[in-house]
């Protein structure tokens, strides 16, 4: 997936909000800005481009003039001296930055000394410090802003690598910052000391070791900017801790140094691309849109693009709630667990609109044998990914919002001209939905883990923020759960990070305190942020846990059983000596943390203990224990087409 969010070498802000101001960029102002829709109630909202404007005038349709925001005011006198870590705190409030997740360490203590003396930041503490990167890629899903994780040097620095890579591959906007050993001691072996700048080269977007502490306004005004524009992405930034106490009166006006990044970033399209990609959508019959991740900031463009074509949208894990999945148009999601009909549409289109994806090996499955007989439109904000495995016949490399802006002006311009009818093929695709849909099978009162999906679904009205694990029950929660808005659904796509639903809950509900949010997690991935629950207690935060407990590995025993002949091999996560209890006892760690929990066993007390969960005020944990040999359908095996969908059975029966 290439997510699109904003650049140009400028950032302009609307007036912020009486709890915080934000800094003048006098120095930065765009020729034109784009407006980056934001749901946070505390953060200011940015307005950036992702494209270089050219000679060409920019149409008012795709111009936001924004009042210039207020100056911003600085606790320190301009001229006086401050500690470094000092201006770094103020360097991220001019970045309107008010949360963070910082864990504190020797080599960042001075960070942590400063966060206090700040009156507009909030530090979340998290209990691990793969628990706070995790939370900061929550923050910024949910809210589409940059997150902020800090770590001290040495192993708090490499517990952030999981998190850095998750954002990197998700493209998730992210600042890390890390504490390190003096500059006199880099490269000596000290205490917690570890080259991080090294060790993350390949897994962040762009990374900084700051040796001047005079460089801190500039750097951190270069990592929001790297973060947020182009695709998005994590960049981390080093400052040894002498850097940190040294005293120094900052130069805010620094202008950034990104020449060689800026002259890469794509370029306004003109308008025959899009005439182009309209004469190919008039003259197909099957079309398909195949919408990923990329189109989390577009969502009122797309929907205007179907609305005016009708064309029937496939959505990749990481573009569900781009498009509403309660829309008649909506296929649901593609690829290895995707729909029938989902599948089945881009197999038979002759058109695939490829928006903000990056033909993942879990959506294509075979490459050659994936949407064979189509023509190929590919439009992404990353040129990198554009013919990286499938070649298109037409490709825009550009920001979506844009592009699919320019495509609406065209049909609209058009109006009836357009004589578009896909009736037929929306009716043969409602013929497979009907024949092929999503469903599960009940034993005795045993609790489908889909049908449990199913009914929090409906309670939540589906407007809940789902966070996930990873493995089965991720599966079933992008199935059986209907996302209708962008940022609904928080999850590790590309990484397939086990321990993130719990820490990504935390993100989102500290940036969408009005939303209620829920961490759908299997037992497995489950445990390995179990610590958190401390977190959501101490900062009373009302995340709900639906806990899928069937004591198992379930995604790896699935495979187990397709393809190693239901042979176990340290899939269960139980006691083997006592078999019958379930194991370890989930409500003793609530209890530990004072959280309130109910575990439920058969399929007629669900929809009362989840009704219970949601209306408990605060946290709350509902251990749910579902059977082991539930399998996630429809599967396409790994290097599969779609003529080896499988769509019947599970472990109780022998392959």
């Amino acid at each position: 997936m290439a997510a699109v969010a904003p650049p140009n070498p400028s950032i302009s802000t609307k007036p912020p909000s009486s709890s915080a101001a934000l800094p003048s960029r006098s120095t930065l102002l765009p020729r034109f800005a784009l407006p980056i829709a934001s749901t946070s109630q505390k953060r200011h909202r940015l307005y950036i481009s992702n494209v270089l404007s050219d000679s060409k005038p920019i149409t008012a349709s795709t111009t936001t003039h924004s009042p210039p925001p207020d100056p911003f005011v600085s606790r320190y006198a301009p001229d006086q001296p401050r500690k470094g870590a000092d201006v770094l705190v103020e360097a991220l409030e001019r970045e309107g930055v008010t949360d963070v997740f910082a864990y504190p360490g020797g080599a960042s203590m001075e960070i942590h000394q400063a966060l206090t003396r700040s009156n507009t930041i909030r530090n979340v503490l998290p209990r691990h410090e793969q628990g706070g990167v995790f939370a900061a890629e929550g923050y910024a899903r949910a809210s589409g802003l940059p997150g902020v994780c800090i770590a001290t040097s040495g192993p708090g620095a490499t517990n952030l690598v999981s998190g850095l890579a998750d954002a990197l591959l998700d493209s998730v906007p992210m600042v890390a910052i890390t504490g390190q050993v003096p500059r006199r001691m880099i490269g000596t072996d000290a205490f917690q000391e570890t080259p991080i700048v090294e060790v993350t080269r390949s897994i962040t977007k762009h990374n900084y070791l700051v040796l001047d502490v005079e460089d801190i306004p500039r750097i951190v005004r270069e990592a929001f900017y790297l973060a947020f524009s182009g695709r998005p992405g994590p960049v981390l930034i080093d400052i040894p801790k002498d850097i940190q106490q040294q005293l120094v009166v900052p130069k805010w006006d620094e202008p950034m140094r990104l020449p060689g990044y800026l002259s890469r970033l794509p370029k306004a399209q003109n308008d025959g691309h899009f005439e182009q990609i309209v004469r190919l959508i008039t003259e197909s019959k099957k079309p398909v849109l195949y919408v990923g991740g990329g189109c989390l900031n577009s969502g009122d463009e797309l929907r205007r693009f179907v609305e005016l074509t009708g064309i029937p949208v496939a959505s990749t894990l990481m573009g569900l709630g781009a498009y509403p999945a309660s829309s008649d148009l909506s296929l649901q999601m593609l690829g290895m667990h995707g729909t029938v009909y989902a599948n089945y549409a881009v197999d038979k289109s002759d058109l695939l609109l490829a928006f903000g994806v990056r033909f993942d090996d879990r959506v294509t499955g075979k490459l050659e044998a994936f949407a064979s007989r189509a023509k190929i439109v590919h439009i992404d904000i990353d040129s990198a990914e554009i013919g990286k495995n499938k070649q298109p016949h037409v490709s825009v490399c550009g920001d979506i919002k844009i592009a699919l802006q320019g495509l609406n002006k065209i049909l609209e311009g058009r109006g009836s001209m357009n004589n578009l009818d896909f009736s037929n093929w929306r009716k043969e695709l409602d013929e497979q939905k009907v024949k092929h849909p999503l469903s599960f099978k009940t034993f005795g009162e045993a609790i489908p883990p889909q049908y449990a999906i199913q009914v929090l679904d409906e309670l939540t009205g589906g407007n809940a923020i789902i966070s996930t694990g990873v493995g089965q029950h991720q599966m079933w929660a992008a199935q059986f759960y209907k996302y209708n808005k962008p940022r609904q659904w928080l999850t590790s796509g590309g990484l397939g990070a086990m321990g993130f639903g719990l820490p990504a809950a935390i993100g989102a509900a500290v940036a969408r305190p009005d939303a209620v949010v829920v961490d759908i997690d299997g037992d497995g991935s489950f445990m390995m942020n179990v610590q958190e629950l401390a977190t959501i207690r101490v900062e009373n935060l009302p995340v709900k846990i639906l806990l899928l407990n069937n004591q198992h590995l379930g995604m790896v025993v699935q495979w187990e059983d397709r393809f190693y002949k239901a042979n176990r091999a340290h899939t269960y996560l139980g006691n083997p000596s006592k078999e019958s209890e379930i194991f370890p006892n989930m409500l003793k760690f609530a209890e530990a943390c004072d959280i309130p929990a109910a575990r439920v066993t058969r399929k007629a007390d669900l929809r009362a203990a989840i009704q219970k969960m949601l209306d408990t005020p605060g946290p709350y944990l509902l251990d749910v224990i579902v059977p082991h040999q539930e399998h996630v359908l429809p599967m396409i095996p790994a290097g599969g087409g779609f003529s080896d969908v499988i769509t019947e059975g599970d472990g109780r029966i022998k392959y």
